[in-house]
Formats: structure tokens, C-alpha cells, sequence
């Protein structure tokens, strides 16, 4: 069993989605808290979207580096889609419980751990998609372990959503949230054991490039067409002082024009 196939590529890039997708997801959130209504709701919906998507080709990227001697690898496909609903339901209900608690600590609490199992969840159902000449199983100690990096990982994240407002800062709670994920999914991954069994036929579902892949490929082209929408898309301060410049030049034009009639 080797978790580098491909070298350390398939690390780098699964941390650089997971890092995308913190990235995203967190600056969702903190615009979702500074919007009311039908606004606020939407950005958290972008916020999961973003977090969940993020976490899960994060973690089927890492899996192109996952084989497994004398077996081949498959995946079943409607588990597969099945973990990446998962990620964004679950993830989905944390960030909607920050983005309307009114305890602060008691919604990261809440929040952290709803969508830390939400990360968890991910991530088992799709090792559960995985299909090879043989059995996985896991050592208890470390799943464990796993869920609760998870449930930290996903409470930090939360945390700089609401409290972090520099870009600098941001970016930089975003790097440590794609550590935080990327530790999550190998330690989960150093919990597995593989229990070879005789060839009996063909493996069922799809190869990783068949399926995998093509997904990956289009969930982080959502991650960086929504990112640029993000970045050029103006915060709740902006739109107020872009009306109030409005209003103000409104208002300089009309006593302009009583002046004249004057």
C-alpha cells in the first residue's frame, strides 16, 4: 500500500484545493455577516459550496497518489457523489448555524463540531466508494484521532471566518485550515490496513481518470470562477459608501440647480 504513487504532487495540489476552498468559504462567511436577508443566506449557501467542494477534491486528489500492489483501483460512482453532497449538507448546516447563532462561542462550538463530522463523514463514505481485490479496514485509536482534527480544524476555520477582517490575515487562516484538512485526511488514511483477497472477476465502477478526475477538474474550476466573483463583487461597507456617494452627489446636484435658478 503506498499513499505517494505519484511522488509529493498529488500532496501539494490536494493542499492548494483544500486552501482554495478554506479561502473561499471564509471570506463567504464574513460576508454573510455583514449582509441581512435573502443576501446573507445566499453567501452562506456560496460558503459551503466553496468549504465542501474544496474539502472533497482535496481529498480524491490525494487519492490519485493511493495504490494499493497487486489490485487495481475503483470507485463506486454514486457513493462518490454521495460523500460530495455530504461535504456540502453537512458543512452547509455548520456554517448556517454560525451565520445566524446569536451566541457567538455557542454557534462556533456547535458549528465547528457539526461540520467537522460533516469533513469525516466525507471522507469515510468515499473511502467506502473505493473498490480493490480485497478488504480495507481501519484501526479504531486513529479514526478517531482523524475526527477530532476534523472537528478542530473545521472550529478554527469558523473562528477566522468571524474574527479575522484583514485580507493578509485571512489568507493566512486559509493556509493553515489546508494544513489542518491535509493532516486530517492522512491521518485518516494512516488508519487504513488492506486485506487482499483471491481475483474473482472484474472490479465494478470507474477508473479515477474516467470519473474522478473530470469531477476534480470541474469542482476546482467552480472554486476559481466563484473566487473572482468574490473578489470583484463589492462587500456590504462598499455598497453603502457607493450609495452614500450617490445620495451625496444627488444632493450637490439638486442645490446646484437651485442655485442657478436662484
Amino acid at each position: 500500500m503506498n499513499h505517494l504513487s505519484s511522488g509529493w504532487l498529488t500532496p501539494v495540489l490536494s493542499y492548494l484545493m483544500a486552501c482554495a476552498g478554506a479561502a473561499l468559504g471564509l471570506r463567504c462567511t464574513l460576508r454573510a455577516l455583514s449582509a441581512t436577508g435573502p443576501s446573507r443566506r445566499n453567501w452562506l449557501i456560496t460558503a459551503a459550496a466553496a468549504i465542501g467542494s474544496g474539502i472533497w477534491t482535496m481529498h480524491f486528489v490525494a487519492m490519485f497518489g493511493f495504490s494499493v500492489d497487486g489490485t487495481d483501483l475503483r470507485y463506486d460512482v454514486p457513493l462518490t457523489l454521495l460523500s460530495l453532497l455530504v461535504a456540502v449538507l453537512v458543512v452547509g448546516i455548520g456554517v448556517f448555524v454560525v451565520g445566524y447563532g446569536r451566541h457567538r462561542a455557542r454557534s462556533l462550538l456547535a458549528g465547528g463540531l457539526t461540520t467537522g463530522l460533516g469533513v469525516a463523514a466525507m471522507h469515510y463514505l468515499g473511502m467506502s466508494a473505493v473498490r480493490i481485490h480485497g478488504t480495507i479496514r481501519y484501526t479504531p485509536g486513529t479514526v478517531a484521532l482523524s475526527v477530532a482534527v476534523a472537528v478542530a480544524a473545521a472550529t478554527a476555520a469558523l473562528w477566522a471566518a468571524v474574527t479575522i477582517r484583514s485580507v493578509l490575515a485571512a489568507a493566512g487562516a486559509s493556509l493553515v485550515m489546508g494544513i489542518a484538512v491535509t493532516c486530517m485526511h492522512y491521518t485518516g488514511m494512516a488508519a487504513v490496513h488492506v486485506r487482499m483477497e483471491p481475483v474473482r472477476g472484474a472490479l465494478g465502477g470507474a477508473t479515477p481518470m474516467q470519473f474522478v478526475f473530470p469531477l476534480a477538474v470541474g469542482l476546482g474550476s467552480f472554486l476559481f470562477l466563484t473566487s473572482a466573483f468574490v473578489a470583484l463583487s463589492p462587500s456590504a461597507q462598499e455598497r453603502a459608501a457607493y450609495r452614500e456617494a450617490g445620495e451625496l452627489a444627488i444632493e450637490e446636484l439638486g442645490t446646484g440647480d437651485l442655485d442657478r435658478a436662484a
